[in-house]
């Protein structure tokens, strides 16, 4: 009897378990991620121009172990639908606004995620003949200076507006404030008495100034003072969030990132009393490296690529719970994680595959900075969005 009783728990869990499944399964509705089975965002807007690839990598929407055990179906006009990822190039006269559906499915083919968005090809015919002064604020991958020089690169071609870049950091026209290892925090705090010159681990923030009596303020003036004979940029973007959530847990995440949004609103709050109608794009983080692998060769035992992608999700959907809709405001959120190819467009090497074996394997080894194609690609993304207005 014991046995019996056993058996008849059993399949009666089991069929619990299979009813609860199918029940959320048959409730789908759009833009709802489901308990339990996964966490699913994507952007309210995507941005497109012209001869410029656009993707969607399914991995970089969701919160899954593995992606692979599961089926994601993209419903749009426009593009295709490859093993990991939507995919489309727009030509000439394909301006206008497309839906774009992303379900998830699991083996029992049931709707588990559903997320819709609005694929936006914009023309840059109205805007042949501007010139964009645009500030780059960033950590360290706008350290790199790579996707900056994209952005310049794109600008100097006959169809799109030419791009002009101010900062105190970088190279001839390629400037910028982007410093490695930098957080909101820093930009907004963070005071040496020495910016805009020396070492960039000496400087203090580029916008925080002291008066003779000891007072600290962010001052934008000063700063466009400073570095642009007083001209205030058009277009500002502030790209950070690695650094500043990247040891977080799952018990602190949400403290950290409140931290970070409060330095960031301080950021945003200082360039818009000097001047309201600037635009600025705000850059979630994007995803690491789609392998641990990249993570053991940065930070050994430190870090795994699991809890920095958690972290990222996080910081993703509660940056768009924060600004989303606020372009009115001169505020918006550029989509460029969901248009990195954290697969292949990340560093590797030929390794071998242990010491006692000579066959070499490709190993990603770096965790949170892309190579110069996912540069490319994030270049991309802020030059989609500026063709937006």
């Amino acid at each position: 009897m014991c046995f019996q009783w056993k058996m008849f728990r059993l399949v009666l869990l089991l069929a619990l378990s299979w009813h609860s499944v199918y029940a959320v399964a048959n409730d789908a509705s759009p833009n709802e991620s489901f308990p339990g089975e996964v966490s699913l965002f994507l952007p309210d807007v995507l941005h497109a121009v012209p001869g410029i690839e656009a993707n969607v990598y399914f991995d970089n929407l969701v919160l899954l172990l593995n992606p692979a055990n599961y089926v994601f179906d993209v419903t749009c006009n426009k593009g295709m639908q490859q093993a990991e990822r939507w995919t489309y190039i727009p030509k000439e006269g394909e301006e206008g606004s497309y839906a774009i559906t992303v379900e998830v499915r699991n083996i029992r083919n049931e709707i588990i995620a559903r997320a819709s968005s609005v694929l936006t090809v914009h023309t840059a015919a109205p805007l042949v003949k501007d010139t964009h002064s645009m500030l780059i604020i960033g950590d360290s991958l706008t350290h790199a200076g790579v996707y900056t020089q994209h952005l310049l690169d794109l600008g100097n071609q006959d169809l799109y507006p030419g791009i002009s870049l101010i900062g105190s950091h970088g190279k001839d026209a390629n400037v910028h404030e982007g410093y490695g290892g930098w957080t909101a925090k820093l930009f907004a705090t963070h005071y040496t008495g020495m910016a805009r010159e020396g070492l960039y681990k000496d400087r203090g923030s580029p916008f925080l100034y002291e008066d003779g009596e000891g007072k600290r303020t962010l001052d934008f003036n000063r700063y466009c003072d400073d570095v642009n004979g007083g001209k205030l940029p058009e277009v500002i973007t502030i790209f950070l969030g690695c650094n500043d959530t990247f040891s977080a847990t799952d018990e602190t995440i949400k403290a950290r990132i409140e931290e970070m949004l409060t330095h960031l609103d301080q950021l945003i709050a200082m360039i818009h009393q000097v001047a309201p109608t600037i635009r600025i794009g705000l850059i979630p983080a994007v995803p690491a490296a789609a392998s641990q692998d990249a993570f053991g060769r940065n930070y050994r035992n430190g870090q795994t690529r699991w809890q920095y992608k958690r972290n990222q999700h996080a910081v993703v959907q509660t940056m768009y719970a924060r600004y989303r809709g606020k372009e009115a405001e001169g505020i918006s959120l550029i989509p460029a994680f969901v248009n990195l190819d954290c697969a292949y467009n990340y560093p590797a090497v030929e390794v071998a595959v242990n010491s006692r074996n000579e066959a070499s394997v490709t190993r990603q080894n770096n965790g949170v900075h892309p190579n110069a194609n996912g540069y490319r690609q994030i270049g991309d993304s802020v030059f989609c969005w500026l063709l937006s207005q």
